[in-house]
């Protein structure tokens, strides 16, 4: 069902947040929860992952993880505050050690020019530490956008897991 780049990247975060004794949750807008599905095809992962939000309204990022209204009114969901907010929420919201965030314009509708299609903003928090943020601009269409979007997303995790 995942391709072997997805796999492998989920593998990583798995091995390394077993090696560290960490738990993890996902807040998903843009990939629907495929990360948490990513790391939920390989068998066993049930030790290291908590949780999954899919928060995909902003009612849905504000009541299931606490992400602040004035960040998504003077920011808009697809921004750097609302990763960082999606992220802590996400830590704050579960058992977790380590969160992941993301929230972007998949395409193939909805971009601007201050905000196009394939823009994804992400969040990755780790109990202790401040948390930190990425701005990727990736090509393709929505499957090609959310596929990369997985792929970066794991990477985080598994450099935040090391840190």
């Amino acid at each position: 069902m995942f391709d072997h780049e997805m796999r492998d990247a989920a593998e990583r975060v798995l091995f390394t947040c077993r090696k560290h004794g960490f738990k993890v949750a996902t807040a998903e807008s843009c990939t629907g929860g495929l990360i948490a599905a990513t790391l939920t095809a390989i068998a066993g992962s049930s030790d290291v992952v908590d949780r999954g939000f899919v928060t995909y309204s902003n009612e849905a990022k504000r009541e299931m993880i606490g992400v602040p209204w004035d960040a998504i009114v003077s920011h808009g969901a697809v921004s750097e505050p609302v990763a960082r907010a999606m992220a802590t929420g996400a830590l704050a919201h579960s058992g977790a050690h380590l969160s992941v965030s993301v929230t972007g314009v998949a395409g193939p509708g909805g971009g601007s020019a201050e905000k196009p299609v394939g823009l994804v903003h992400f969040g990755a928090a780790r109990t202790g530490f401040e948390p930190v943020t990425e701005r990727h601009i990736f090509p393709g269409d929505r499957d090609g956008i959310r596929r990369l979007t997985v792929i970066t997303a794991l990477a985080m995790l598994a450099k935040l897991a090391e840190r």
